[in-house]
């Protein structure tokens, strides 16, 4: 079992996903979805945990070899991006999606020495939004940001125009396409819902 389809079956396995196409979830953007999902619940299975921090830091010396530091977006890439970063024995930071209203104003909690090439860290990739402002925000600090890893992308159209125009590169370790197609095999969902779900991930401001 290759990667992405290892990655997803546990995301199906912990529970990190859940599937409802006939009763859609509502996300705070306020879009019907037919898939929730959080990958912090995979921090609770040790061999689900330790599978995804062995890839995000194999996927991370393939596609940037010159990383010598990690970066999380809190709140959800903090504790992930710090067990790749132990792995990989590279320093770590995370970036808040705002500076504090209170201390020391901190957006970038942590120190980043001079020359750091820094690879941005985050569970999950919908629209990109989140991800890609805390690269800026690292920055506008005057940190080389070489890309960003993630565990899973929906595969949004929208999230791939908004990497391209930032010049940000993304790896992923699972999409959607895998998720739904493990899901089948794992009788999960049925093959009436196969339409649904791939109606939604095309438009999924329509659903």
């Amino acid at each position: 079992m290759n990667t992405a389809r290892k990655i997803a079956s546990f995301l199906l396995e912990t529970q990190a996903v859940k599937l409802s196409p006939q009763k859609p979830f509502k996300w705070s953007s306020g879009w019907n979805s037919p898939i929730y999902c959080d990958n912090r619940i995979t921090l609770s299975h040790t061999e689900a945990r330790t599978f995804i921090k062995k890839a995000l830091a194999k996927a991370i010396k393939k596609h940037f070899p010159e990383a010598t530091m990690i970066a999380g977006v809190a709140t959800a890439g903090i504790a992930q991006g710090a067990l790749v970063a132990d792995y990989l024995q590279m320093p770590f930071a995370y970036v808040r999606p705002k500076p504090k209203d209170h201390g020391m104003g901190n957006q970038i909690e942590g120190r980043i020495p001079e020359g750091s090439k820094v690879v941005v860290l985050e569970d999950l990739i919908s629209t990109g939004g989140s991800s890609i402002k805390a690269a800026e925000a690292l920055q506008a600090q005057g940190v080389e940001v070489l890309g960003m890893a993630a565990i899973f992308t929906y595969g949004f159209k929208t999230a791939d125009k908004n990497f391209e125009v930032k010049n940000l590169k993304l790896v992923t370790l699972s999409n959607y396409s895998y998720l739904i197609d493990e899901a089948l095999k794992q009788n999960y969902i049925s093959a009436e819902d196969i339409d649904l779900l791939k109606k939604w991930r095309r438009q999924p401001d329509k659903f």
